[in-house]
């Protein structure tokens, strides 16, 4: 049985001037273990698809087709209900640590309170469990550092702090939103190979959504390529970046500087979709 099977997800937000679709009926499954990438540019729709599925939208926005999660539908589920899924069966990193981060709160506060309220544990308990999961995602000297402040920590480090505590409960799926954005190099591969060595560990899937086509080469089965709120292309990676059948798809790839050709610019990409080409 697939981990997540989404069909026709869509999402539209009131506005004054009118609806706004931010995602048109967007449809993958998932398997347990596997990593999808749901790659585009800013705006395509990527992370309102995660905030979708997880029933994290505004007020104003609305998600209507199909979300199951081994099996069960869980979308636009009531919130008591939601919650019983959050963190405990899927779990989600966000874009920035620093805004999903506590600033006044001590990192032991912050990690241990996700298992006080979903696991019901002790705050000990807890504390042990927080310092287990910080050592696992290589953060050192985890047992000091766990009563540190988030600004205390690089970016980097902060970034673990998140994975580790989005793991706490051991979630079957979890989906990180750009979860080396603003990273150098170096530590963005660090970043990918905790993740890939805690996926192997704890046998979860991963939805990476990203921009980076090069992370996406070297970690996902599968690749979703958004647009516009739309799907263009979903395909094994390998097919994909082998023979990709989108003008958008190719673009995407085209802008990956490579040693074995000379450079291009964007200009010299052809985006016939734009035009009213078929997907």
């Amino acid at each position: 049985m697939d981990i997540l099977d989404v069909k026709n997800l869509s999402v539209t937000f009131d506005t004054p001037d009118g609806d706004v679709h931010a995602v048109r009926d967007v449809s993958f499954r998932l398997g347990a273990g596997k990593t999808l990438a749901i790659v585009g540019e800013s705006g395509s729709g990527k992370s309102q698809t995660a905030f979708g599925i997880l029933g994290l939208l505004p007020k104003n926005g609305h998600a209507s087709g199909s979300v199951r999660y081994m099996g069960e539908e869980i979308l636009n589920l009531p919130e008591a209900e939601m919650n019983k899924y959050r963190a405990n069966k899927i779990a989600m990193i966000f874009q920035d640590p620093m805004t999903s981060l506590n600033p006044y709160m001590r990192i032991s506060k912050q990690l241990t309170e996700v298992l006080v309220y979903h696991k019901g544990m002790g705050k000990r308990e807890a504390l042990r469990e927080s310092i287990r999961m910080l050592e696992a995602v290589r953060i050192p000297d985890a047992a000091s550092r766990v009563h540190m402040y988030p600004h205390e920590f690089s970016g980097g480090m902060r970034q673990r702090v998140m994975i580790a505590m989005s793991l706490l409960c051991g979630p079957k799926l979890l989906i990180a939103d750009e979860p080396t954005t603003a990273l150098d190099v170096t530590v963005q591969a660090e970043i990918i190979d905790v993740l890939i060595d805690l996926q192997e560990d704890l046998g979860m899937a991963i939805i990476l959504i990203t921009h980076d086509m090069a992370i996406v080469a070297g970690t996902c089965e599968d690749t979703l390529v958004m647009f516009g709120g739309n799907v263009m292309e979903y395909r094994p990676t390998i097919d994909l970046f082998e023979t990709p059948q989108h003008p958008y798809t190719k673009g995407l790839l085209e802008a990956v500087p490579r040693l074995d050709r000379d450079v291009k610019t964007l200009s010299t990409v052809s985006y016939g979709f734009l035009e009213g080409d078929e997907k």
